[in-house]
């Protein structure tokens, strides 16, 4: 398979005390870079949440979010954290004391307070098992799903490697007929242009620059791109660096072959690889 770098999936539980809802969405990048949003009581589990990531997914930028909604009315009130809330006015009046200016804590704040309110009312290690689970499910999916837009990117990418071989199967056969007559304009202009009229002067002048002017190489190396293109879409996995390196080559080529060319059929088609294959390296920035 070949996937795709953007994705997104989510999968959600609801417990009688609330609403575990977990993220997952994804941006192409060059490297495997994860960001974690989750609330506090679910920081121990990042580790393990990361492994699973990194498992599955070999680039892109992805971020996976974790959030959970307490049930409103749901069980009783928290208790509140009274010895906390005492070392907290303590230590408000020592600063005040230092700092005049300094404006108190609101109840707002001391709310808001980690561990203030007592996370122990809820289930821990439930919601720490929930997550793993809900992770793996949401990754199940955004894994389909980035295959699917992977199944996409390749057929795109055949069909145009499909018509870059068409191009060069065009050009080929057109070359000994344009260089022959290229040869023939050629000499006539030097035979115009040297006084001497001295024939295998120009013979050799011609032949150096037929030399120069023949793209049977870069052909070739077209070819041969386009079949290595073809096979690596085939095999699948993380092929995208790969891709990319093999656009530069195409592209090298197709310069050439226009800087080249003698015929107005071949730079049209030099032209037309270069649409060709700036069109596959945009979507293959997407290609993990």
């Amino acid at each position: 398979m070949i996937y795709s770098m953007t994705g997104y999936a989510a999968a959600a539980k609801e417990f009688a005390f609330g609403l575990l809802n977990v993220e997952l969405r994804s941006v192409n990048h060059r490297y495997l870079d994860v960001q974690f949003r989750l609330p506090d009581e679910l920081r121990a589990v990042e580790a393990q949440l990361r492994e699973l990531l990194a498992a599955k997914l070999n680039r892109g930028k992805v971020e996976c979010r974790v959030t959970f909604a307490a049930t409103a009315g749901a069980g009783q009130l928290p208790e509140l954290n009274e010895g906390l809330l005492r070392q907290l006015i303590a230590l408000d009046s020592r600063v005040r004391a230092m700092f005049p200016a300094a404006a108190s804590l609101g109840v707002p704040d001391i709310l808001r307070w980690p561990g203030m309110l007592g996370t122990e009312a809820l289930p821990v290690e439930e919601l720490q098992t929930a997550c793993r689970e809900l992770l793996q499910s949401a990754l199940d999916e955004f894994t389909a799903s980035r295959a699917r837009e992977g199944e996409k990117l390749r057929g795109m990418l055949i069909e145009r490697a499909t018509a870059m071989e068409q191009r060069v199967a065009d050009i080929a056969p057109r070359m000994p007929q344009a260089v022959a007559a290229f040869q023939e304009k050629l000499a006539a202009r030097l035979k115009e242009a040297l006084a001497t009229g001295d024939d295998e002067r120009i013979r050799q002048e011609v032949v150096l620059f037929a030399n120069k002017i023949d793209v049977d190489e870069e052909l070739s190396r077209l070819t041969t791109h386009i079949v290595e293109l073809k096979r690596i879409l085939e095999r699948g996995g993380a092929v995208g660096k790969r891709l990319d390196f093999l656009m530069q080559e195409l592209n090298r080529e197709a310069n050439t072959l226009g800087s080249k060319s003698v015929d107005i059929t071949v730079t049209q088609a030099a032209m037309e690889l270069k649409i060709l294959i700036e069109q596959m390296r945009e979507q293959i920035q997407n290609i993990e």
